[in-house]
């Protein structure tokens, strides 16, 4: 028996080691996997030599860093980020993420290469920065190995799919003038205060994507919430991933929340998904692109923008769209914040070049109560031929001709010079467009269209029934 109970201490001592063999291994493959990569091993840095309001320089890493890389520094044991934008045979120009970074002089900066995002299925519902870093409440997210091709790919031009294949957006205003395809860019045009961020919440309950990512550009901070719990409610926010950078935050995460949530769409793309892109606001990108450039040295070309905010448009908005043959598509829409509702400002213009066609809210339709205020004469879709059958696309002219005839004879109606029977034209459209501008009242609370040249047959037809003809 003494024997026995001697043994038995022994036993157990055997079977501990046993377990903690496994653990003991973990650990060591850790620590080589994290060592195994040389640039774990030898960090290349330098320090801060100047320190300016938006940006600073660094000595010392001329030679290492690459435009776009990510520094690292500490400030009190807190560990800051910041990004290249500039680099010179003496120093480098970094820019901080956080608006009140406590960078320095003869602080040390290393330098970690450029930033790696690749999203897991997980992230939809979460709400990230522009930095993939969660800003909810949820749990840490899971992050895949990245690639060692890096950064994804524009798909090129020729190895694109096709457009063809049409979608509803339940917007009656949009689906009625300017359908849309998957994988198409379009731009909300607005002025400040017109309706553009309610507009883009209506379309982003779009049933049709298996993802959405939205950006949420330099808005306020209180829209965010509004945003994801009343406009897409439980079930919206479920498939989407918001990247959220405020107008509080440093021009670099503004400018960055951009490229953020591209890369995320464009991961769920190659998976096959068909994804929903929605940038608010892309002006304000262009705005947070200005200051970055100004900041470092850049001088202004266009009211105050300089060359390389017209280069970075086109390179964001670019990787949106049809992917390659077997993979997904982005669809992307951007609103465009139109400066003192000048429709040919730089940035307007430069987006609406770019862009597969454009939709324009009216301050005047506003004014007069009629939400969303699309103004069906300005806004055009590119590829609607794709979206309308022949008889569609008919419909569709017929409703435009009769809106531009009802609006050029405004004042002389309200002047009184207008008397039935002497055009038979116009006698139609003073019967049929109001009823036109009522129909296309939507608003958020309202249910979507399912199919809106039934809705509108149906309108026209119970008040010629209501009136005798």
């Amino acid at each position: 028996m003494e024997q026995a109970a001697e043994d038995k201490p022994a036993q157990n001592e055997g079977s501990a080691c046993s377990d903690e063999r496994p653990n003991v291994l973990t650990a060591l493959e850790s620590v080589y996997l994290r060592f195994r990569d040389p640039r774990r091993i030898i960090r290349h840095g330098g320090r801060i030599s100047e320190v300016m309001p938006i940006h600073f320089r660094v000595r010392g890493m001329s030679g290492d860093a690459r435009m776009g890389d990510i520094v690292s520094y500490k400030v009190h044991g807190k560990r800051y980020l910041g990004e290249v934008i500039r680099i010179s045979s003496e120093d480098i120009l970094v820019a901080p993420f956080e608006r009140n970074a406590e960078a320095g002089l003869g602080q040390p900066v290393f330098t970690t290469g450029p930033l790696g995002i690749l999203p897991h299925p997980s992230w939809r519902g979460r709400v990230i920065d522009a930095l993939a870093r969660p800003v909810d409440d949820g749990p840490p997210l899971i992050r895949p190995a990245l690639p060692s091709s890096g950064a994804p790919r524009t798909p090129s031009a020729l190895r694109r799919q096709r457009v063809a294949s049409p979608f509803s957006t339940g917007v009656r205003a949009i689906d009625l003038f300017t359908p849309l395809c998957f994988g198409q860019r379009i731009g909300i045009f607005a002025g400040s205060g017109v309706g553009k961020s309610t507009l883009l919440a209506m379309l982003a309950r779009a049933q049709a994507f298996d993802t959405v990512v939205l950006t949420m550009v330099g808005e306020r901070g209180r829209e965010v919430r509004e945003f994801l719990e009343d406009t897409l409610g439980s079930e919206g926010v479920k498939k989407t991933v918001a990247v959220v950078a405020t107008s509080d935050e440093s021009a670099m995460m503004r400018r960055r929340a951009a490229d953020t949530a591209t890369r995320v769409a464009e991961s769920f793309r190659d998976r096959g998904d068909k994804v929903l892109l929605v940038v608010d606001s892309i002006t304000r990108y262009a705005h947070a692109s200005r200051e970055v450039a100004i900041g470092a040295g850049e001088p202004p070309v266009a009211r105050g923008y300089p060359a390389s905010v017209f280069t970075d448009l086109p390179n964001l908005l670019e990787r949106a769209g049809p992917g390659e043959d077997g993979f997904g598509s982005i669809t992307a829409i951007v609103s465009v914040l139109v400066d003192g509702d000048d429709h040919n400002d730089p940035v307007a213009d430069c987006v609406r070049g770019i862009l597969d066609g454009h939709v324009v809210l009216d301050r005047a339709i506003a004014e007069q109560g009629r939400f969303p205020p699309v103004n069906p004469l300005s806004s055009i879709s590119r590829l609607a031929d794709r979206a309308w059958s022949g008889d569609k696309r008919r419909l569709a002219q017929q409703l435009r001709s009769m809106i531009a005839r009802y609006e050029e004879t405004r004042d002389i109606r309200l002047l009184g010079g207008y008397q039935a029977g002497l055009d038979p034209d116009l006698d139609v459209a003073v019967k049929q467009v109001p009823i036109i501008y009522e129909m296309l009242r939507q608003s958020p609370q309202d249910p979507p269209s399912t199919d809106v040249f039934a809705e509108l047959a149906a309108q026209l037809k119970a008040r010629e029934s209501k009136h005798g003809g």
